[in-house]
């Protein structure tokens, strides 16, 4: 496994992209009808909440002690594996439109 720094790096830029995707989708979604403005704001939370379990893990991996983040990195993989589902299936969402 890489050292912290270059892991939390690679986190941090898988993040990056995602953000930069999701702004993309904001606006998409303020320039919809009403009738989908709706499923576009239930993906958008979807996502956001995965986001936000996703970056609460990168800061305990950021935090931790020695060695421990390790062991904190098994999690953080874990919500990135669930963020990038939702991604995945918001990005799909979003292409369809």
């Amino acid at each position: 496994m890489a050292d912290r720094d270059e892991y939390v790096e690679k986190l941090k830029s898988q993040l990056d992209h995602w953000n930069a995707e999701t702004a993309k989708w904001e606006a998409q979604a303020k320039a919809a009808q009403a009738s989908m403005r709706a499923e576009y704001d239930k993906q958008l939370g979807a996502f956001r909440q995965k986001r936000d379990d996703a970056i609460a893990q990168l800061t305990k991996v950021q935090s931790a002690s020695g060695e421990a983040w390790k062991d904190l990195a098994r999690g953080a993989d874990e919500a990135w594996a669930r963020m990038r589902e939702a991604f995945d299936k918001a990005h799909t969402h979003f292409k369809k439109k």
